[in-house]
């Protein structure tokens, strides 16, 4: 009997093994791991001789915000660069109101919630939401059930200098509130009155230049702030997920927790895997995020702790900004956030496989598999069969250059112009549909869907 998609003699790489196979699809499905030598029909052959045939990337750390004014991202124009980079399912944030703007105060969670599934008709790949809690109001408790029936079964706090900031005090209540409805807490940990000195000293010495704002974002503040959380996570037995580790110091503390807590786990993102500081003096406020790229050796460190297993996946932060308002003249005054959907695989695949000697597997784990089961798409991350069809068909030898005129997202700009990689997405499909082939959007419509969450099982 025909199938509906017969990705034909490529190498099917999984979380633990490599193997050559041809791969089919029925109705948005994985239907079969065929390694007969001669494959079944098919109503859409693809041949990937010679290439890697990976589940779909699922990236569980991306913002889409056009609110306020200088945020750029649309759900067309962001999941369309996700599709062109092989991310097929993401997890973006729904404020308590809306998008990033708080200017509603009568809009809570729940609103912000149905605000970012109405983007579905716009979305070229899969997504869900984490909830944001930036209020330290008593509402802002009673709205974690209901969130959890809506499939948002996730929930972030920022401790920061942004105006979202919320106290130690508002976190270790939440964290109490999570832990009883077995949910997930997403911290951004920075110690925000150490932040907020060493900025004040900064701009004393008008030392404006970009190239100067990393020291204004220690890696001891990062350290002490995910120190101070996960003292509050062993108090209350929440399930604790650090997001974007950028040093070694804090990816120390991190392991330190988890040789006595089953219940922590945390990310780095591909920036801090591929850049360090220097990038600043070529590409001035543009690479600006929070916590800021950091030094060689943090490279370094966030490859070890990755091998090791105490940060256990590669996201992106992907932000869009309008350019205008990155590139002014005191880096204090450019917004933090990058955009990084498009080139993640291949650029964390050059660094990981090519530069390092990891294998894809390694890949696989880190970008599809545990994020996958870390936040509970059970159908996602995997070839399984009877799972959701998203895969990448991916050339591990082409050599090309990433150009910023070739941006599907709305950003004018990337921190990876003018890189040189190895390996390159060629197709990618979602729930069975060829979405993107060969860098072009394909899909006649938007097939994305809103993917609904329940709560995790790490004991799994």
């Amino acid at each position: 009997m025909p199938t509906d998609v017969i990705i034909k003699n490529g190498t099917i790489v999984t979380a633990n093994s490599t193997f050559e196979s041809h791969l089919t699809v029925d109705d948005g499905k994985v239907t079969g791991i065929v390694t007969d030598e001669t494959p079944p029909s098919g109503d859409q052959v693809i041949d990937a001789s010679g290439k890697l045939v990976l589940p779909g990337l699922v990236d569980p750390h991306v913002h889409i915000d056009n609110e306020p004014k200088n945020r750029g991202g649309t759900y067309e124009a962001e999941t369309q660069a996700a599709a062109a980079g092989g991310v097929t399912t993401f997890i973006d944030f729904a404020f308590q109101g809306g998008d990033r703007s708080m200017s509603d105060p009568d809009a809570d969670l729940i609103d912000g919630i149905a605000h970012k599934r109405a983007k579905q008709d716009d979305a070229y790949v899969d997504y869900s939401l984490h909830g944001v809690l930036h209020r330290e109001t008593p509402a802002s408790f009673e709205q974690l059930a209901p969130a959890i029936d809506e499939g948002v079964s996730s929930f972030k706090m920022f401790l920061s200098t942004y105006e979202i900031g919320v106290s130690n005090g508002f976190v270790r209540s939440v964290l109490e509130k999570i832990a009883e409805l077995d949910a997930v807490a997403l911290l951004h940990t920075e110690d925000s009155s150490v932040c907020d000195a060493l900025t004040e000293e900064l701009k004393r010495e008008n030392k404006r230049e970009a190239t100067y704002y990393p020291d204004s974002r220690p890696p001891y503040a990062e350290a002490m702030a995910a120190d101070d959380v996960l003292r509050m996570v062993r108090e209350t037995g929440a399930k604790y997920y650090g997001v974007h580790t950028t040093c070694r110091e804090s990816a120390d503390v991190i392991e330190a927790y988890q040789r006595e807590l089953d219940n922590v786990r945390a990310e780095t993102c591909t920036h801090y895997t591929a850049l360090d500081r220097s990038v600043h003096e070529r590409l001035g406020n543009l690479p600006k995020i929070a916590p800021p790229i950091r030094s060689p050796d943090d490279v370094e460190a966030m490859f070890e702790h990755l091998a090791k297993g105490t940060l256990s996946v590669v996201s992106t932060d992907h932000s869009v900004y309008h350019e205008k308002y990155k590139q002014v003249d005191a880096w204090w005054d450019s917004p933090f956030g990058a955009n990084s959907l498009q080139y993640t695989l291949p650029v964390f695949y050059h660094e990981a496989v090519e530069k390092r000697g990891y294998s894809p597997s390694f890949l696989v784990e880190l970008m599809s598999t545990n994020p996958a089961q870390t936040f509970g798409f059970p159908n996602k991350g995997t070839l399984d069969p009877g799972t959701d069809a998203d895969i990448v068909v991916f050339d591990p030898n082409e050599t090309w250059t990433i150009d910023e005129e070739d941006n599907h997202s709305n950003s004018t700009y990337s921190i990876y112009d003018g890189r040189e990689v190895q390996g390159a997405v060629k197709q990618t499909f979602v729930r069975g549909e060829l979405v993107a082939d060969d860098g072009e959007i394909v899909a006649n419509s938007s097939p994305g869907q809103f993917v609904e969450r329940e709560t995790p099982n790490w004991t799994a």
